[in-house]
């Protein structure tokens, strides 16, 4: 009779922990409110600090940052010691899960980023500690070491440097010592912000390690819990600025500073938060991952919702380039396939040889769609393309060695065959910068034409660093409206040319020159080498493993 008697205990005592809580939530709400109240009251008589009167944020003991024009942003702050959150205050992300996606689709795998997704309806209902701890154990339950740390440099930074927030960036910047206390994984946010924000130290929570993998489970310490932290490292000591959000938990993080500042989110979005790509702290010129758009949750549903119709569209885009032109170009724009043109062909003289089209490179498919456009056949010299982009390639591909004399050679013959398409950058960069030229090309040709190209996507990069070479050309074509522009230039002048008295060097960064005016982006001095080392940790060099 007593299984009975223990089982009819079970409802009392879950409807009581229920009562527990919600008045647990009422009392903290109620009491929170009665703060708020007692400090706007008493705001005069306690606080001398000026930035501490007047509050113009009803919501919460402290100012809001953008409402004070005369914010530290504008002092000299060499010698003052800053603290904030990335999440809520650096980010003008609201949720971290899209980063937490990233890290699942990029490091992990399609199947981990689709868990991660379901379970995204059920982190409405749990509290903070819950959600984060389950987002960190589907992202990182067996995730090598590795991959994260491939992920935290080559892909996270180009989405963290996008949801910047510009005035909070400002305060930090003018500041001599910088910290970050966050309850996310240190792990997903130290590299970046040491490389691109000069943060002297970031404290984070600490990761589970067996091995050269990740279980998923926080380690001992737990969560890190940030007015915690911050008192452990400062003691009796208090940091000059502190900036977080208007949530309790950041107020108590902020109160030991001697100035203490709050972001909102609507005044944030009125007074311009967003970082302009010239004020990035740091230039983004490459970045990896297959991903094109922050991946919220709405957004990473779309995704997979779009992914079994964008497969077998993008083996059909890629056949009919094996077709007539005209059928190729008519069949790509009825499938959202978008081709802008400017410019002609110029006419080329009689001197027996082909024309060498000299392009700008943003994805495998170039030269597919430069031979597609002026309606003849072409052959595209590449340093080192995958087998299977050779096969499926509707155009002539012929591979060089890297060897100079040898390369030179080869291009000469083709030349004497027929027109000859080369991207001097030897590789991709899909950011608004064009690498360095080789010269070998302007060795060999009288007649060269710059042809300026570039693409846009809205959901899958079609070229990749450390991935499958092989599956470029399939995940261009697999987006919605994947666009290419291309901007034919007049012919290059005999007297600019090695047959009118100019140097290779000096052709070469000529036409860099043109190209970068054509389409509005920098040219650098950076190399295929430099892209490597920074997005794989290597040279792009590596044995039966071909890259572009």
């Amino acid at each position: 009779m007593a299984k009975p008697a223990m089982k009819s205990m079970g409802f009392p005592m879950v409807l009581l922990r229920l009562v527990k809580w919600l008045l647990y939530r009422l009392l903290a709400n109620s009491c929170y409110r009665a703060a708020v109240k007692l400090k706007n009251s008493t705001t005069s008589f306690f606080h001398k600090n000026p930035s501490f009167k007047s509050p113009n944020n009803h919501n919460s003991l402290y100012p809001n940052l953008t409402k004070h024009r005369s914010f530290p942003a504008h002092h000299d702050n060499s010698q003052k010691t800053f603290v904030c959150d990335i999440q809520g205050a650096l980010l003008r992300t609201q949720s971290f899960f899209p980063f937490f996606m990233l890290v699942a689709f990029e490091g992990g795998s399609i199947f981990r980023a689709f868990f991660l997704l379901l379970s995204s309806p059920f982190l409405w209902f749990l509290d903070f500690e819950l959600k984060l701890r389950l987002m960190i154990f589907i992202t990182f339950c067996g995730l090598r070491l590795k991959d994260m740390e491939t992920v935290g440099r080559a892909v996270l930074p180009k989405f963290y440097l996008e949801n910047l927030n510009f005035h909070v960036y400002q305060v930090m910047a003018s500041c001599g010592t910088k910290m970050v206390f966050t309850s996310v994984p240190r792990v997903m946010v130290e590299g970046f912000l040491k490389e691109y924000l000069s943060v002297d130290d970031v404290k984070g929570t600490e990761l589970h390690v067996v091995g050269n993998f990740f279980t998923g489970l926080v380690s001992g310490s737990g969560l890190l819990v940030k007015h915690r932290a911050l008192k452990q490292v400062f003691g009796e000591k208090r940091p000059h600025i502190g900036i977080g959000t208007s949530t309790f938990h950041d107020h108590l993080f902020i109160s030991p500073c001697q100035e203490a500042y709050v972001v909102s989110r609507e005044e944030d979005s009125k007074a311009g938060s967003v970082m302009p790509r010239e004020k990035y702290p740091k230039p983004l010129v490459f970045h990896d991952g297959r991903l094109a758009f922050l991946p919220t949750p709405l957004a990473t549903l779309a995704m997979f919702i779009w992914i079994p119709f964008g497969i077998p569209l993008a083996i059909f885009r890629i056949f009919i380039g094996f077709l007539p032109y005209k059928a190729a170009t008519f069949l790509g724009s009825s499938t959202g396939l978008n081709v802008r043109v400017i410019g002609t062909d110029p006419p080329r003289s009689q001197n027996g040889k082909g024309v060498l089209y000299v392009c700008t490179h943003r994805t495998l498919l170039d030269p597919v769609f430069l031979s597609i456009i002026l309606n003849k056949p072409l052959t595209a010299v590449t340093y080192s393309l995958s087998r299977m982009s050779e096969i499926i390639a509707p155009i002539k591909t012929v591979r060089l060695t890297r060897d100079r004399a040898q390369d030179g050679e080869k291009m000469q013959e083709m030349l004497s065959l027929g027109d000859l398409v080369v991207c001097p950058e030897g590789t991709t960069c899909r950011e608004p910068y064009l690498l360095r030229f080789s010269s070998l090309f302007a060795e060999l040709a009288d007649e060269i034409v710059p042809v300026a190209i570039d693409t846009s996507v809205g959901m899958f990069y079609g070229t990749t660093a450390s991935g499958l070479k092989c599956l470029d050309p399939f995940f261009f074509m697999m987006n919605p409206v994947p666009t290419y522009r291309i901007k034919i230039l007049e012919k290059v002048p005999r007297e600019l040319t090695c047959a009118g008295g100019k140097s290779s060097f000096e052709v070469a960064n000529y036409i860099q020159r043109q190209l970068g005016e054509a389409l509005g982006f920098e040219c650098t001095t950076l190399t295929r080498r430099d892209k490597y080392l920074m997005l794989a940790g290597n040279e792009g060099i590596v044995q039966n493993k071909k890259k572009d």
